[in-house]
Order: C-alpha cells, then structure tokens, then sequence
C-alpha cells in the first residue's frame, strides 16, 4: 500500500511517498481505507525526532498521522462493532504504538477505536475531529470546572483552542479567550463570552478582566508559565507539551495553582468519548475547519505550512 513515511528524522523533505505490505484486519480488528488524515503538530513532532527514542529497535519508514477518516471496509473475526463494510467512519491513531500512522491508504485498528463519522460531514471535515476533540474533552473532563467557572483559553484561534471554546460554552463555562482583532469574530462566534487581545500582556489582560484570576488556563499556544498570573489561587493550568512525564500532576513553584499536562493516549479505545465528539459534531456543538486539502504525496508542504503557522483550521492530506 503506499503511505507517507520517513527513513529518517528531520524537516518537511524527510517525508516520502513509500510501500509498506497492505495490512489486514486481524481478531478484533477493523481495516479503514483512509480517505483522509489531519495533520497536526504532534506530526511535527514525530517528523522531527522528539519521540526518536520511542521508536529505538523499530524498522523504518515510521508512517505519522493521529486523525483520519474514511470507511470500514474489512471487519476481523470476532471484532465487537456495529459498524458494516463501507460505512464512513473516523478514528484516532497511535503512531507509536503496533499501529502504523494515519498517513496510509490503509490503517488497521482494534474496533473500538473506530467510529461513524458524524452525519453530514465529509472525510476531509470529519479528519479534524477525533484527536482533537478527544484533547479537548480530556481537558474539560480533568479540569473538572463547575458550570459558571471562568475558563481562559490561550491560543483559541486556532484548532484545538477553537474546540476548547465550543466545549467549553457547551458545559456551561464562562470561557475569556485571546485573539488577534482578525480572528475576533471567529473567536466569539465559537463561543467566547469574553476577548482579549492576544500578546505577551495576556496574563495581565485577563486579571484586569477577572481581578481574582480564572479558575483554568488552557495554554493550546504553549506560551508557558507566565501565563499562570491569570490564574487564582487554588486554580489550575493546562499545558499540551510537557519534557515531564506523560500526564503529570504538579504545582507551581509557590504551591498554589495545579498544574496538569493532558494526555490524549489516555482516551485512546474510549469509544464512548469518540462517540461522544461524533454526536457534538451532528449536534453542531463542535465545528470541523478546513485550512486546506492537499494530495498525501504533498505531505512536506502541508508540515511546512503547519509550522510557519498562522492557520486557522486543519491541513488535510487526501489519498
């Protein structure tokens, strides 16, 4: 079958259209044929070697890929679903686990990591969803917030920050999130209740807001520890990139605010909460945005265009 791998880390030009022998699905298993696979910055990461150490004794190509979507089209013996051959579906990949990455015309997955893609959206729109989503409600679900809290979401512009707005509002949050004046509209159209201007100040920005601090900072733009003077005693930060271990539950140097590092392979096999995005999906609780579909084989491009950033939306490689 042919995939988007690499031979070895590096920049965008390492990834290569390769043949890898054609999977099938096994006992418990699924075969998606992709149609689609978001690229995300955990994609970056794996490109560039920050998880080489994961990968120690393993042969290359190593295939990326976190988000794809397609349909089921081989169902192995004795593999608990309710799915059928054909049927659209969506799912979240581990490349560092037995499974290869997304980027591949065929992903073989346990069967309950597979679900239906949401009613009405297509394989590109339904790519964008089920890491994504699952990071953001991993989130919400750790931080455990009482309806009426003031969340702030850092970097809400973007994918993950734009999700975290709508689930935020959704469980009945007050989410004050940052923003350059161009993304405004989309921000509070998502679902913000409050803007800020976006900017080394945001901290401050948002204590002039809410004197007492929030009760939770989802930092999805990584600008790091300064951002914890927005945040009140006995509140709690949210990292998304963390040198630490996987999950970590710490506080900050003056004991006061808890820090914790969400970590999406914890809800990876939930198919109650992949079932669960897909449904805020139907429900438009949670909006899909395309930045732009490439060829798979344009893969080198679509990671350079990640990282210069400034998207507002997913990149999406179709095979």
């Amino acid at each position: 079958m042919r995939a988007i791998g690499l031979y070895e880390f590096g920049g965008p030009d390492v990834l290569r259209v390769v043949d890898l022998p054609e999977p099938h699905a096994g006992p418990g298993e699924v075969r998606v044929r992709v149609r689609a696979a978001a690229v995300n910055p955990a994609d970056t990461l794996l490109r560039s070697g920050v998880h080489a150490r994961a990968f120690a004794g393993v042969p290359a190509p190593y295939v990326p890929g976190m988000d794809i979507a397609g349909v089921i089209d081989e169902i192995g013996p004795g593999a608990e679903t309710e799915l059928s051959p054909g049927e659209p579906v969506m799912a979240m990949v581990m490349p560092l686990g037995p499974a290869a990455g997304g980027y591949a015309e065929y992903v073989v997955l346990p069967a309950g990591w597979v679900v239906r893609a949401p009613a009405g959206t297509d394989h590109a729109a339904a790519a964008t969803l089920p890491m994504n989503g699952l990071t953001a409600q991993l989130t919400l679900d750790r931080l455990a917030l009482a309806p009426g809290s003031v969340l702030a979401v850092i970097g809400a512009a973007g994918t993950l920050g734009g999700y975290l707005v709508q689930l935020g509002r959704h469980a009945g949050l007050t989410v004050v999130a940052d923003a350059a004046p161009a993304d405004e509209p989309l921000v509070r159209l998502s679902g913000a209740a409050d803007v800020v201007p976006r900017g080394s100040d945001v901290a401050a920005r948002i204590r002039d807001r809410y004197p007492d601090g929030v009760a939770a900072i989802a930092d999805t733009a990584l600008v790091g520890p300064r951002l914890l003077g927005a945040v009140r005693d006995g509140g709690t930060y949210a990292r998304f990139r963390s040198s630490g271990e996987p999950g970590a539950h710490e506080v900050d140097g003056n004991g006061r605010i808890t820090v914790r590092t969400p970590f999406v392979p914890d809800y990876a096999g939930r198919t109650d909460k992949l079932h669960q995005i897909r449904r805020l999906a139907e429900d438009g609780v949670l909006t899909p945005r395309i930045a732009a579909t490439l060829p798979a084989a344009e893969a080198p491009d679509a990671h350079r265009r990640l990282e210069a950033g400034g998207l507002r939306g997913r990149l999406v490689l179709t095979f």
